[in-house]
């Protein structure tokens, strides 16, 4: 079983060996779009969907997708944003799938990786990203903040994720845009959709609440809206599906007619 820590070392032993490219740094980035306006204007619980291929829990998900294409059909579907798995070993993703989903769509795009370094950041902005992903469970308390103000010196909003109590409120001060609760435990994979529940109480009123892992039925969508939650980021079980954008559509009528 691939650990966070695994991934968190690979991580670092890439940013250490890798040169940046020439041209890295250069150039003007996309013009940056408002994932926060984009979730309160839906006016529901918006859905941010995700493109990626592989999982260190699941292995392969959709290794042959069109990145571009899929980005096409969850906007036609009704996300309201877009993640992107751009980690390159455990997750075959690129800053390239972040790109051409930025590309495809007029969606914020999210990205999603294990961010430990302002290159990091860097390399997101130019690539077209609107918004990182912070982990708490990856970062220490000052290198978090760090980052969140690197973030926000760069036009960069946050999803900070959280997994348990402990983190919330290292990440409550770091003030993010979005506070994300993810059901899946990063010590043993296991998803538990209880989690969110729980720590909805106790998330800032001041970020929007973003549920994440697990969610797969319009009664699991409601559930997290009754709790308060202002989006969920679904990626897997959208993946699984023949038509994804199709699915996201059927989802959030179903949320609808269980949320009446």
């Amino acid at each position: 079983m691939i650990t966070l820590e695994e991934i968190l070392e690979r991580t670092r032993a890439r940013l250490a060996s890798q040169r940046p490219p020439a041209g890295a740094g250069a150039g003007s980035p996309s013009p940056r779009r408002d994932l926060p306006l984009a979730i309160r204007r839906r006016g529901e619980l918006a859905i941010i969907a995700e493109i990626k291929r592989y999982s260190p829990s699941r292995g392969a998900i959709r290794p042959d997708l069109d990145v571009a294409e899929l980005a096409a059909t969850y906007e036609r579907g009704g996300a309201a944003a877009l993640s992107v798995l751009t980690e390159p070993h455990f997750f075959r993703g690129s800053l390239e799938d972040l790109r051409r989903a930025k590309e495809a769509t007029q969606l914020p795009v999210l990205c999603k990786d294990f961010i430990v370094d302002e290159a990091q950041l860097d390399a997101a902005l130019h690539h077209g990203a609107d918004a990182i992903l912070l982990i708490a469970a990856a970062l220490s308390e000052a290198a978090l903040l760090r980052l969140r103000r690197a973030a926000r010196d760069r036009g960069l909003a946050v999803l900070l994720e959280v997994h348990e109590r402990g983190e919330v409120p290292a990440s409550t001060a770091a003030a993010p845009e979005l506070i994300g609760v993810n059901n899946r435990d990063l010590r043993t994979m296991r998803v538990d959709a209880a989690r969110m529940l729980e720590l909805a109480p106790l998330l800032p009123r001041t970020a929007l609440r973003v549920a994440e892992s697990g969610l797969r039925t319009g009664r699991d969508l409601a559930a997290a809206r009754s709790a308060g939650y202002d989006a969920c980021l679904i990626g897997e079980w959208l993946l699984e599906q023949e038509d994804p954008g199709a699915a996201l559509q059927l989802l959030r009528d179903e949320a609808r007619t269980w949320s009446a």
